[in-house]
């Protein structure tokens, strides 16, 4: 039956009862003012006459009603706040009933508890689960009391333990009311209790009987504690080692099948591994067992131990480990076949030690040769180089001296015969130079002559050089020729990818008759591709691998100049760079050359000395002096030079007094060939000369010595360099930069 303790006058806090009370208050208050008014009025005397106790007799009369309207209108007040008070008190009783029904029909426990934690309200299911309150609680009644009782009861398991402990944790966590706790109590049944707050600062208690869901989740922990002995077992029936298990009291709890074919137990497996102590002295009574080796009993927890032994003849490793619990664990592994697979491996291995022996004494012996094949290698690799560097002077200064004669008689007045033989002489000659040129610049290429300089460049820099060199061949063929500005940063060698890509621009003009010839350059990531793509004539699949190949030109091109040379160079340097090429081409539409070099970052630019003298002219004459050990080159720069209004002055060495009065006289400029007699060099020369005059002495050097050593070296010294043969209006743009010719 649900049970509420009544509140106390002092703690009755209805704001109604409040009200009541002050105009009880105010009327109490205006029937003693109409009294005391009445009273003054018939006791008082007037010593001036009857009329100014008349007049008085007024104003009292007239204060009398006021104070009695006040006095009708505060109970007129007074009865309508009894009225709605009234109200107020059934609504409350009816709230209160309807809240002991609902609470009553709980299954489980309720019980609320006031902000000084006495126990207000309870149900009949609260009494149920603790009958030990049972006609022991009233209005004054605290959790504490409760638990106190509850405590020298024994009803739960821990305050059976520990009672006070369990009474302080049990108000503290009563106090904290911040979500549900589990109680065990001594008849085996569990209570689950949930407490909350309150907004007036009390404890609302549910108590749930959780028994039968404890006794689930002990049936659950059952099964899976079978399942999961069911795996072990599985488990160790898969091992191919034997194993067993005993418990802190060395009984026998789980073992698998290889165990018991190893040791040989037919029967009766208990009486056999029952305990620790049999399955010892089955292992040794029956299997034959060292004693010195016997299967020991280990206390505590420790390392694993392995133990090698014999048993019936065959070798055993056993394991054993202590177990946390107290028990052990002990693992059987036959390794008698591996042992005699060991030993076959050390006989195997030690003969195959005397055969690599002998083979290391035979490697040996090839290795010296190698070592001496590679010497002599390099050393022809060497001499290669040097005789390429020999071979490009000396084939270059007959080509040199003929390209000067031809030139200067093309610059003379001759017959319309004589001049197209000239003119066919310099087209010989251009073909005779590219084709040499290619051969030396392979050559060079493939002794590793050349190395590369890869470091960030300027894309842009290499497209306007090629803009500005082939697009008067491509207006002169009647293609579009289009170069973008890219704003492209690469890493690679500005001299190598220059010429590859001269490569691809010069086929792709050549070989298109008519359309267009388009450079593009886009980034994909890391990588650049650069692409040089064409309208013309196409090539088939099966022979885009053939063209960069020496000497390869497809058959419909015969007729187009050139030696087939000029992929073959591309392909080598791709190779020394790095760099991937690739083609896509379809027969009559076009063919798309792409070379992907890596992106960079922009770096600050260098200015470069380009042509820089090192010296201005001089204001002293035309005179050109020319010191070349080759008498044809200085025949020819004579003729060349004085058809251009020049006097020229030629030697042989730096010393020869012709030269040397020339520099001293103020010649305008210097022209040295770098490779002169007894080792001597251009650059050596002209700075002996450079000696010889305190005027500036503007210089220039011809080679044919086309390595990266000899470039840097003369580009430290700010000296121009023209390499052989000389093209006649390179050297003349020189001079009219020294304003010594039109």
């Amino acid at each position: 039956m649900l049970k509420a303790v009544p509140d106390s006058p002092a703690t009755a806090s209805d704001p109604r009862d409040a009200e009541l009370e002050v105009l009880r208050e105010r009327v109490r208050r205006l029937e003693k003012i109409n009294e005391a008014l009445i009273d003054r009025v018939e006791r008082s005397s007037d010593m001036d006459g009857s009329y100014s106790m008349f007049e008085k007799a007024i104003a009292l009369e007239t204060m009398v009603r006021d104070r009695t309207a006040e006095l009708e209108a505060a109970l007129e007040k007074l009865a309508d706040t009894n009225v709605r008070l009234t109200a107020a008190h059934e609504d409350a009783d009816a709230a209160r009933a309807r809240l002991r029904d609902a609470v009553e029909s709980l299954s489980d426990g309720f019980a609320i508890f006031d902000a000084s934690d006495r126990l207000i309200m309870f149900n009949r299911a609260f009494l149920k689960i603790w009958p030990e309150f049972e006609g022991g609680v009233d209005e004054t009644t605290t959790f504490t009391d409760l638990a106190e009782r509850l405590a020298r009861s024994g009803r739960t398991v821990g305050s059976q333990l520990a009672p006070e402990r369990w009474v302080r944790e049990r108000v503290a966590r009563h106090r904290e009311a911040s979500g549900a706790h589990v109680q065990l109590l001594t008849d085996g049944r569990w209570l689950q209790i949930n407490e909350l707050r309150t907004s007036e600062g009390g404890t609302v208690g549910i108590y749930t009987d959780i028994t039968s869901v404890k006794a689930e989740d002990a049936r659950q922990r059952a099964r899976e504690l079978a399942s999961r002995n069911l795996a072990l077992q599985a488990s160790l029936d898969t091992l191919s080692e034997g194993a067993c298990l005993f418990d802190n009291e060395r009984r026998l709890i789980a073992w698998n099948e290889p165990l018991v074919r190893m040791l040989g137990i037919t029967n009766n497996l208990h009486e056999a591994l029952g305990t620790h102590e049999r399955l010892n002295d089955w292992c040794i009574k029956q299997r034959g067992l060292d004693q010195a080796h016997a299967i020991e009993w280990r206390s505590g927890k420790g390392p694993r131990i392995s133990t090698d032994c014999m048993l019936d003849g065959r070798n055993f490793v056993i394991r054993s480990v202590a177990l946390s619990g107290g028990g052990m664990a002990y693992a059987f592994d036959d390794v008698t076949d591996r042992i005699r697979f060991q030993r076959s491996l050390t006989e195997q291995a030690e003969t195959l030690e005397r055969r690599v022996e002998e083979r290391t004494a035979e490697l040996s012996e090839v290795n010296r040769q190698l070592v001496e094949a590679k010497n002599d290698a390099e050393q022809a690799n060497r001499s290669k180089t040097s005789f390429i560097a020999a071979a490009s002077h000396d084939l270059l200064q007959p080509l040199n001296a003929a390209r000067l004669f031809v030139s200067a008689l093309a610059e003379r007045r001759l017959a319309a015969t004589n001049r197209g033989l000239v003119r066919q002489s310099a087209v010989a000659l251009d073909s005779v130079e590219e084709l040499l040129e290619a051969l030396l610049e392979i050559s060079r290429l493939d002794a590793g002559a050349i190395q590369p300089e890869v470091q960030p460049l300027a894309l842009d820099r290499i497209l306007s050089a090629l803009r500005i060199e082939f697009a008067p061949l491509a207006r002169k063929d009647g293609l579009r020729f289009e170069i973008p500005e890219t704003g492209i940063w690469v890493k690679s060698d500005v001299r190598l990818l220059r010429r590859i890509l001269q490569n691809f621009v010069s086929n792709a003009i050549r070989y298109t008759d008519s359309g267009s010839v388009k450079v593009t350059a886009g980034v994909d990531g890391d990588v650049v591709s650069i692409s040089v793509s064409d309208t013309g004539a196409g090539i088939a699949p099966e022979k885009q691998e053939e063209i960069f190949e020496e000497f390869r030109r497809l058959r419909k091109t015969q007729k187009t100049p050139g030696k087939g040379l000029g992929l073959a160079i591309v392909r080598r340097a791709g190779v020394m760079l790095g760099h991937d090429i690739s083609l896509e081409s379809q027969v009559d539409e076009g063919s798309t050359f792409t070379i992907r070099v890596p992106r960079a970052d922009p770096v600050a630019l260098r200015e470069e000395c380009g042509m820089a003298t090192g010296r201005t002219a001089s204001a002293a004459g035309g005179t050109v002096t020319v010191v070349d050990n080759d008498l044809q080159v200085q025949q020819g720069m004579r003729v060349l030079l004085e058809n251009w209004g020049l006097e020229v002055v030629t030697g042989s060495h730096p010393d020869d007094p012709q030269v040397v009065n020339s520099v001293k006289d103020g010649t305008a400029l210097l022209i040295a060939d770098y490779h002169l007699d007894d080792g001597l060099t251009g650059d050596r020369a002209i700075a002996r000369l450079r000696k010889c005059t305190d005027a500036p002495l503007p210089a220039i050097v011809i080679t044919a010595d086309r390595t990266d050593e000899v470039k840097q070296s003369l580009a430290a010294q700010e000296l121009p360099v023209l390499t052989k043969p000389v093209k006649p209006a390179q050297l003349r743009a020189f001079l009219r930069k020294l304003d010594l010719t039109g």
